[in-house]
């Protein structure tokens, strides 16, 4: 299994592109430049000194060396040592609403951040018990199966946005289908669900599947997170809030009773998140712990190697190799640049 130990340095990856589009200006620059000289061939012949193949060569050396450079900050690491650990807990699957809705600011910084602080902070409670993620909007998917892998869990968090889902809706019926099927079938109980959501525009068919679930021994809790009074919606677009057909800005409001009755039909909790961010983790942790657990054992890595000073070593020897080529070709006699002109030998 691969993984990096730091996930936060990969994020200079983004500056690659900036180099490119940095080497992409100087070089459109250097050719508009001799074009206004004059003729280009002429005017590359009079500037001996000048290579491009050297210029971008140079570029690209020191290109590659950041690639490498930043792998090795994020760490690459590879697990050396396998063990089989017992625990003792529930399995819990998280689904999480990534609808537009979501990022509606009554909540700070907006409901979809604050929502997955609430998993982060859970996550950090729920230590001997699996964990699976289901990210939904107009569909549902299954974006981390069951894990005890609390990190690889929130490596998937911080990767969760609106985006994933481009169909909008809240079809939280889909998202208590998938959980379902995403929990082993062969037992009736030991199963938790948590539907975090603001219950906008959701489809009637979920009580339907919340009594589905219940009848496999699933205990289904939410948590809505907004104001009943709502909030407009950003609108990336334009810049300002977003306007239904007839110019009127748009307001999400919390569907509290539909996420009450998804609670109440699968025998569980309802919480409202607003900035009780401790109390909603407490409560959740505690109703978690008090379920019957069960023992299960799972394969994971304790031990990693890493790799990191192979990549900063190349790194280091791509940059001592650029600072060593030459930023132009070897000079030769000024004569030499300008044809037609013969060297005359004194007498």
């Amino acid at each position: 299994m691969l993984r990096f130990q730091h996930t936060e340095y990969l994020w200079a990856f983004v500056l690659l592109i900036v180099l490119v589009l940095a080497f992409a200006w100087v070089t459109w620059w250097k050719r508009r430049s001799i074009r206004r000289m004059g003729d280009p061939t002429m005017v590359e012949k009079l500037f001996s000194g000048y290579s491009r193949r050297l210029f971008t060569l140079k570029f690209l050396l020191l290109f590659v060396a950041f690639f490498f450079g930043v792998i090795g900050l994020a760490n690459l690491q590879k697990g050396s040592r396998v063990e089989k650990i017992t625990r003792k807990g529930v399995d819990v699957i998280i689904a999480l609403d990534v609808s537009k809705s979501m990022l509606a600011t009554d909540v700070k910084p907006d409901r979809l951040t604050r929502a997955k602080q609430v998993v982060t902070r859970l996550m950090e409670k729920l230590d001997n018990d699996r964990v699976g993620l289901v990210v939904f909007a107009g569909n549902a998917y299954l974006q981390m199966p069951l894990t005890v892998d609390y990190s690889a869990a929130r490596m998937y968090l911080g990767s969760i946005t609106p985006d994933l889902i481009p169909r909008q809706g809240t079809e939280i019926n889909e998202a208590i289908r998938v959980s379902d099927e995403a929990f082993n079938r062969k037992e009736r109980k030991h199963k938790a669900l948590i539907i975090i959501s603001d219950g906008e525009d959701h489809n009637e068919g979920a009580i339907s599947e919340a009594k589905k679930a219940l009848e496999n021994g699933v205990v289904l809790n939410t948590i809505g997170i907004g104001s009943p009074t709502g909030a407009p919606l950003p609108d990336p677009e334009s810049g300002g809030m977003k306007k239904d057909k007839d110019g009127k800005v748009v307001i999400s409001k919390l569907n509290e009773d539909a996420l009450k009755s998804l609670a109440s039909t699968g025998k569980g909790m309802y919480l409202h998140l607003m900035n009780n961010t401790d109390e909603v983790v407490e409560s959740l942790s505690d109703k978690i712990h008090k379920m019957e657990q069960k023992e299960f054992g799972e394969n994971v890595f304790t031990d990693y190697n890493s790799y990191f000073q192979y990549f900063l070593a190349i790194c280091l020897l791509l940059v001592l190799l650029e600072f060593f080529v030459p930023e132009g070709r070897k000079k030769t006699a000024d004569t030499d640049a300008l044809p037609g002109l013969k060297t005359v030998k004194a007498s």
